[in-house]
């Protein structure tokens, strides 16, 4: 008892520990993708198999997040922690060393698997070393290294890829992993109130999510390039993960001993929590991946330079989530995630509002304002979501959390890819007809692009010919502007219709003592 007492007091330490493991595991997710092109010249991979090596470790990452709980009380959470670290750290030197793509994908599935481990575990441990008055300014520290490591991860990866080479991106892990073991070693305790217990796995059901999550996982991965259900393989993926997440479900409630305890869903607060934690997710990954695409394939930015322009989000997020756990307590998780979710969905009704000809000031506000209602929920829903579960049962709470978060996100990803892509197909018609030869603005376009061609030297039918092209060249642009617009309007909608969840959510004053009675 002593010695985790001891842990209690030590408590800015231990963030300081976990959260060394939460940014490395977090910050791997999304710092390769800049390096992918680099990683195939010297691998001899498609395009196709390439993206195995970011698909590898987001699938591992979500299959292991709800289990962490039950390995942890079969292995010892502190003993399962460091082998995770150490899992994690080895799989990093090797994806650097690997020599082929099946090495590099097949190490960074075990890098996820560590990762995982480090996100869950780290969540917990800091809930519990943080009294209840102090949990959100917990939760901001945790969202520092959840929020902003992915934020900054391409352009850090970039920029270490265009420095060095791409096996650095991993090999910066092996120092601070290494520090990481003795520090979680030298500081880290199982409190007392965690009962290891031997014995009995639940390998029907590890099985069956495995299977439904991970054909999930790659339908969402894959749906968009592969045309979505007009695949047969896309299909089977849908019918895979259908069948093996229904009885993983019947499995898990029906059993006494399940590998993951989705009875946690009865409570009410949590529940509501999770779900706003999904859109959250949803509209973090979403955006994430329109706007470097806009500004890259519409504006011409290069990718460093597309970093460039996203910081604000991340700058204005680092400096609301401290501000945001602190004010917890006073304002408490209503009032915070509520301003949020509109500042949110204001953010992406400003973007839906944006052209091919804008400038820095119009994407600098609409990212500002994202980061800040991004900085108000994360921070107040990580707090809120777990206020009411007990301690003995949070590790397993953090792991719904997050893979709830997770998946959401590819599901955020997946449904912005296809909206975009069907948005585009359909504008260009729209536009088309718009811009049609009857049109008299299109005309006298035409007429003036013909004559500047004429004049540089072009017969008739060429000037004509090239002017056709540059008008379906500037009417696909438009498609895609209006399509991007009309993405950003769908995630707007989605903020603001989860609004109501907000009254369900319970602050401090229903978790004193972190004993709790179920709802």
């Amino acid at each position: 008892m002593s010695s985790y007492t001891n842990q209690a007091a030590n408590k800015w330490v231990i963030a300081g520990t976990v959260l060394i493991g939460t940014v490395m595991a977090v910050l791997d997710s999304s710092i390769v993708n800049v390096a992918l092109p680099d990683m195939r010249g010297t691998l001899g991979a498609t395009v196709d198999e390439i993206t195995w090596v970011v698909t590898g470790y987001i699938l591992s990452n979500v299959i292991i997040m709800p289990i962490v709980s039950m390995l942890s009380s079969h292995f010892g959470r502190k003993n399962f922690y460091i082998a995770s670290i150490v899992a994690f750290t080895g799989a990093s030197m090797a994806c650097g060393l690997s020599g082929s793509l099946g090495a590099l994908v097949f190490w960074r599935i075990i890098q996820g698997i560590g990762g995982g481990v480090l996100i869950t575990v780290s969540q917990a441990i800091l809930r519990e070393v943080f009294p209840p008055e102090e949990q959100g300014v917990a939760m901001g520290l945790y969202g520092v290294g959840v929020v902003l490591a992915p934020a900054f991860g391409p352009t850090l990866g970039g920029w270490i890829t265009d420095q060095y080479s791409w096996p650095w991106v991993f090999f910066i892990n092996v120092p601070i992993g290494v520090l990481n073991v003795f520090m979680v070693m030298r500081f880290i305790q199982d409190p007392p109130y965690l009962v290891r217990v031997k014995g009995h796995i639940d390998w029907g059901g590890l099985a069956l999510l495995t299977m439904g999550l991970g054909a999930l996982q790659l339908m969402l991965e894959n749906g968009e390039k592969d045309n979505w259900f007009d695949s047969a393989f896309i299909r089977r993926l849908a019918i895979v993960a259908a069948i093996g997440l229904a009885l993983f479900i019947w499995r898990e409630l029906k059993s006494d001993t399940p590998a993951v305890d989705l009875r946690l869903f009865r409570n009410t607060a949590f529940a509501s929590a999770t779900a706003i934690g999904a859109i959250l997710g949803l509209g973090l990954m979403a955006a994430l991946f329109l706007l470097p695409l806009f500004l890259q394939t519409l504006l011409g930015y290069s990718a460093y330079e597309s970093g460039l322009v996203l910081m604000p989000r991340g700058l204005a997020m680092a400096v609301l989530m401290p501000i945001a756990g602190r004010s917890y307590n006073r304002l408490g998780p209503r009032v915070l995630v509520g301003t949020g979710l509109a500042v949110s969905a204001y953010s992406f009704f400003a973007l839906s509002r944006l052209t091919s000809d804008v400038g820095f000031w119009d994407l600098f506000w609409p990212q500002m304002w994202q980061g800040v209602g991004f900085g108000l929920i994360f921070v107040a829903l990580s707090t809120a979501a777990l206020a009411t579960i007990e301690r003995a049962r949070m590790t397993s709470a953090a792991g719904l959390y997050n893979v709830v978060r997770q998946v959401f996100g590819s599901v955020g990803v997946a449904f912005s890819a296809t909206q975009l892509t069907a948005g585009i197909a359909r504008y260009h018609d729209v536009v088309s007809w718009h811009a049609g030869a009857t049109d008299p603005a299109t005309l006298r376009w035409l007429q003036m692009v013909q004559g500047a061609m004429r004049a540089g030297g072009a017969d008739a039918q060429t000037a004509t010919q090239r002017s056709l092209a540059l008008l379906d060249g500037r009417v696909t642009q438009q498609a895609a502007v209006l399509s991007y617009n009309h993405v950003f309007q769908l995630v707007t909608v989605l903020f603001l219709v989860c609004l109501p969840l907000v009254f369900f959510l319970k602050g401090v004053e229903h978790a004193v003592g972190m004993e709790v009675i179920a709802d």
